[in-house]
């Protein structure tokens, strides 16, 4: 872990694509949720870079809220990465104020590894620029990431 990065990196039993075809349909997200945040989204599936989904979110700090998460990295079966940013972004100023939610990544790295995949998962705030959002990092911790990849595998395989 660095300062502004969390990096954590399991093998589990499934194929990169069953894996790529999990993560690029954001429905199925909250079932792999290891924060236990994550309450749903309309979006069936991304394609590519630039596409987006809004994801419902529960907090306790801020409740029911909502991310709109753009992708970021996408290579088939490879990678997929997305940024998610408050919807709306200035939505929320009643419990956060000016805070720019904004400059954080998920980035999901899969590599063939045996009969399964080698399953990294990026979590990297270097691009938050908000010193009052700064504060707020880590949101997750290694655990719940390591979770969560846990929970893809078994989804996936």
């Amino acid at each position: 872990m660095s300062d502004t990065q969390i990096t954590v990196s399991k093998t589990v039993n499934a194929s990169p694509e069953a894996l790529f075809a999990l993560l690029s349909s954001p429905t199925q997200h909250q079932a792999i949720d290891g924060s236990s945040m994550l309450r749903g989204t309309d979006t069936a599936k991304v394609s590519g870079v630039g596409d987006e989904f809004i994801m419902k979110m529960n907090n306790d700090a801020l409740g029911d809220y909502e991310m709109k998460n753009e992708i970021v990295a996408y290579e088939e079966n490879r990678t997929i990465g997305w940024a998610p940013s408050l919807h709306p972004i200035d939505g929320y100023t009643d419990k956060l104020g000016d805070v720019r939610a904004i400059g954080h990544t998920y980035t999901w790295h899969l590599e063939p590894e045996g009969n399964g995949t080698k399953v990294t998962q990026v979590y990297d705030w270097s691009n938050v620029t908000d010193e009052s959002f700064l504060g707020f990092f880590p949101m997750l911790n290694e655990a719940q990431l390591s979770d969560s990849i846990e929970k893809a595998g078994d989804a996936a395989s």
